[in-house]
């Protein structure tokens, strides 16, 4: 399996695509003046607690308040011995905010902002994941408080002064999501000061290598009074490159430590790397082919970072030079290109039809111009077993999070529906988001949930339609003229006899249609009310905007 990570980085914006087999698993942008917060370490001012909501707003400095769930809370650090746990770990590019043991993590949320909760029976419930394997990893428990044992204002006043970091970046009109269990994430660890408890990552396979690191731990880096957490990259590396990797987690600590005390809330305290660095950080594993990057002077960078940490992958970085941009290069400007829009071809002629709101997701399977050859339940077949691959990865490409409904094509046999419901699981298996997924109901719909954390990318990167106000359409040329009809009836009875006169301002094309199409109206409504109707074009004005005055 061939995997590249190619970097297009210039000073208005950083763009990280993650390619595997020619195709993009996941892709990353981030602008100057929109830089990401996630993983940020704030000293944020309480400024309100809603008791009712069981949540608090902080003040962090930044455009909108930050709020923070009860559940994100640590009333102090817990005690005791380390605990040894089995846990996901996000080394391939899932921000470690998003990562706490199974069983502990606070809930989804919805795309309104309120909390996911799923019945026993069968729907999905927190923690749980679409790809099949290995059970829930054996663990005791990590001492978080259950959920409702204590009161949101038992907790924080309003003016307290709280260190926090940021688990989820500002999405559509809500800010920031905040937590108190502080998480820093390394090249081979993962540092979280305020807890105890050493975590393993469940990738790492092998029995022997997990007591190796494990020991190493224990007996040698003694860090008693903090939790670890071992990424997959760490698996082989010696006992000098995880504590290098320690000492260096637990001095940015201190010195935050050390910050947050000094400072005066709202503060920033620690900024987490650049979009380029965190590529590196994160993505950059021996399974990666080439590291590509287009910037001469990140390339420096980054080169000196793998150089001094990871030299063995050394000659996989590459500076691009070629004649075109490098995103063109590779293909990928076209792709984010097909990812904004609202109609995505099939190979076979098919397509989907994404409609994306802040409440939902809605995707519909079409089999376009797709008619198949035998029958039309095999047709019907392979239109969606191929849309379910394309779904899983526009869902992937667009960063879709929240509720997702898939509107397929009705298949009237079980055995297809199943087929169609694998083929959806095994191409989410891919998908380093958490997500849930619904077996497909009676009316061929799929309810699925996707965790997200960033904004996605048709948010970030357009704006609403000033022309259609975000709506997406606009009334018709023959309705506009039906209003101007209603609106000079209403002048001609409203003015003074003497006024002969009825003059129409409109846009271009709806100015043509009445002197054109709707022209015996226009003749009716002069004779009717003894009046001449005289229209006018207005270049400036919209398909719908209109101006009639008595003359």
């Amino acid at each position: 399996m061939s995997k590249q990570i190619l970097v297009n980085a210039s000073p208005y914006e950083i763009r990280v695509a993650v390619v595997e087999n020619g195709e993009i698993s996941s892709l990353h942008i981030e602008r100057k003046e929109d830089k990401n917060v996630v993983g940020n370490i704030y000293k944020g001012l309480v400024k309100r607690v809603l008791p009712g909501m069981q949540a608090a707003f902080l003040e962090l400095g930044l455009e909108r308040t930050a709020f923070l769930y009860v559940d994100d809370i640590i009333e102090e650090p817990l005690g005791g011995d380390i605990d040894y746990f089995e846990d996901d770990e996000a080394d391939d590019g899932t921000d470690y905010s998003e990562d706490e043991p199974e069983g502990n993590a606070p809930p989804e949320e919805s795309p309104q902002g309120g909390r996911q909760s799923r019945s026993p029976e069968g729907r999905p419930q927190r923690g749980q994941r679409n790809q099949r394997g290995r059970g829930g990893p054996r663990r005791r428990e990590s001492g978080r408080r259950a959920r409702g044992s204590v009161n949101i204002q038992d907790l924080l006043k309003e003016g307290q002064e709280v260190l926090v970091q940021v688990a989820k970046a500002p999405i559509g009109t809500k800010g920031a999501r905040l937590t108190t269990h502080i998480s820093l994430p390394g090249r081979n660890l993962v540092l979280m000061p305020s807890v105890k408890h050493l975590g393993i990552s469940r990738k790492i396979e092998s029995d022997r290598e997990r007591r190796r690191l494990r020991d190493i731990f224990v007996k040698r880096i003694k860090a008693r009074d903090v939790g670890f957490i071992i990424r997959t990259v760490a698996a082989g590396k010696s006992f000098a490159d995880l504590k290098a990797d320690a000492d260096y987690l637990l001095k940015t600590w201190t010195k935050i430590s050390r910050e947050s005390k000094r400072m005066r809330a709202p503060a920033l305290i620690h900024e987490d790397l650049s979009l380029s660095m965190r590529s590196v950080r994160d993505f950059f594993t021996e399974d990666v082919d080439e590291f590509i990057i287009d910037s001469a002077t990140d390339f420096d960078e980054v080169a000196s970072f793998i150089s001094q940490f990871m030299p063995r992958l050394s000659n996989h970085v590459k500076l691009f030079e070629g004649p075109s941009a490098i995103f063109e290069h590779y293909g990928i400007e076209a792709e984010i290109s097909r990812a904004l829009g609202k109609k995505v071809w099939l190979k076979s002629g098919g397509y989907l039809l994404v409609d994306q709101s802040e409440a939902l997701t809605a995707i519909d399977v079409n089999t376009g111009r797709y008619v198949g050859t035998k029958s039309l339940e095999e047709t019907i077949l392979k239109t969606n077993l191929e849309a379910v691959k394309e779904i899983a990865y526009q869902l992937r490409i667009r960063n879709v999070g929240g509720i997702i409904i898939i509107d397929l094509i009705d298949m009237e046999s079980m055995k297809n529906r199943e087929t169609v419901f694998d083929a959806l699981q095994d191409a989410l298996a891919e998908d380093k988001s958490k997500t849930n997924i619904l077996k497909i109901s009676d009316l061929g719909l799929v309810e699925m949930t996707r965790k997200r954390t960033h904004e996605d990318l048709v948010r970030y990167l357009t704006e609403s339609c000033s022309y259609c106000d975000g709506r997406g359409y606009h009334k018709s040329q023959q309705t506009i003229c039906f209003e101007i009809f209603r609106e000079i009836e209403k002048e001609s009875a409203n003015e003074s006899a003497k006024m002969k006169n009825i003059v129409v301002f409109a846009n271009d094309l709806v100015a043509k249609r009445m002197l054109k199409e709707e022209k015996e109206h226009v003749q009716y409504l002069s004779g009717r009310f003894d009046k001449q109707i005289h229209v006018r074009i207005d270049p400036k004005f919209h398909v719908e905007q209109f101006e009639v005055f008595g003359k």
